[in-house]
Order: C-alpha cells, then structure tokens, then sequence
C-alpha cells in the first residue's frame, strides 16, 4: 500500500464515522419546516417533481449513454484518480451553481426546471466517477451501483446505514439487486432536498437559495462517489 493509499484509508475511517452517525437535531428540525413549506406549494408543482426524479432514474438504469467519458486503465494511480474526479467535480459543481442561480432567479414554476437539470447533471457526473476508476456503465451492475453511490448521498439516517453496507460489500450484495426500489429511491431524495429546494421557487430569493443549494448537494455528491469507489478501488 502507497504512503497516499494509507492516508486515503484514514480518510475513508473518517468518511465512515460521518456516512454512520445520526443527522444533527437541526437537520431533523428541518424535516418538521420542510412539511410546512410543502404544503404550500401547489399539488401540479409536487407531481412534476417526483415524475422527473423517477423518469431520470429509472432512464440512467435502463441507458448507458449519459456520457462518453473515458474508461481509466487499470495502471493509473488512486491518486491521479482522485485528482482526475476532483477537477471533474470542480467542472460540474460550476455547472450546477449557474444553472441553479438562473432557475431560482425565474420564480416557481421555471425554477421547476432546477429538478431534471440538477439531477441530470448529478447523474452524468456520477457517469464520470466511474469511468474515473475504471468501471464500465455499459454493464448492468454499474449503473445500479451508481444509483447506489446517489442514494447514499441523498437520504435519511437508516437508509444511508442500509445503503452503505449494500456499497461496502458490494461484490456480495450486487447478485441480490435486480432492480432498484423507485418509489422509496425518489421519495429519501425528495425528503433530503425538498426545504432548501422548495425554497429556491420564491420569486426574489431562489437565485440566492438555487446557487448555494447547488453547489451544496454537488459537494455532497462528490465526497460520497470519490469514498464509494475508493473503497471498491482498494478493495477494503
């Protein structure tokens, strides 16, 4: 093992304690002002929402073609791979933040449009993660440990512990998965992004509100995929 493979291992103890622990009582606060906020948003808004969470996903499972990146060969380091995802990361967070400025700036109903275009550009950075450390999506399994890495991100305590040990005995749990759980993948996403999103469709405040939400959630997205792969990468 590398001097940077030992240094990643302690990253990855650390990750590890924060993916495991309970959520903060504020974020469990916000789960009783995001019920409030939902209900006043109109029921079409709500519909359009989980239809294009649920159309997305069940379309990255179905299709391959998300991007065109290029497979990295089995003789890159694990730092190069870091550093590879880390710019690419950088390139779609830039992405996310303006395109989330631009929707929340529009009011309610264009920034409606931030859900399938934030959610398409998380799906073909994750597309890239892969082909970073060298996993084929053309193949079945690899698309359906991508909606893994996104729903161990994106969702509440006991499903991101169900999830994470899904991940981390990947090579035993995968034969078991034919298929993804769709209603409870879109509603733990929904749960975990609906206040700061649903914010984001006040007219006047959601430009403010869409560009750190976005840049937020990317974040997140990348520290969760970069520590997913790591661990199948050095096989821990």
């Amino acid at each position: 093992m590398t001097e940077y493979e030992v240094k990643v291992y302690e990253d990855i103890k650390l990750w590890r304690k924060k993916v495991l622990k309970r959520s903060s009582l504020f974020n469990q606060l916000s789960k009783k002002a995001q019920t409030k906020v939902n209900g006043m948003i109109p029921e079409r808004a709500h519909k359009i929402i989980t239809e294009s969470i649920k159309n997305m996903v069940k379309a990255t499972l179905v299709g391959s073609n998300m991007t065109k990146a290029k497979i990295q060969p089995a003789g890159v380091s694990l730092y190069d791979r870091d550093e590879l995802l880390k710019e690419k990361l950088t390139s779609y967070r830039k992405t996310a933040v303006i395109e989330g400025a631009g929707t929340g700036a529009g009011g309610i109903f264009l920034g409606l449009a931030d859900f399938p275009l934030l959610l398409s550009i998380k799906m073909k950075f994750l597309f890239e993660a892969a082909a970073v450390y060298g996993y084929d999506t053309k193949e079945y399994e690899e698309r359906l440990f991508i909606l893994h890495v996104f729903q161990l991100a994106f969702s509440s305590d006991e499903k991101r512990r169900e999830t994470f040990r899904i991940i981390l005995n990947w090579e035993s749990e995968k034969g078991k998965l034919l298929d993804m759980d769709w209603y409870t993948f879109q509603q733990e996403y929904r749960d975990y992004i609906d206040l700061i999103k649903m914010l984001q469709l006040i007219p006047g405040f959601g430009a403010i509100v869409g560009a750190y939400a976005n840049h937020n959630l990317l974040d997140t997205l990348g520290e969760t995929a970069m520590n997913a792969y790591r661990l199948r990468f050095l096989q821990l």
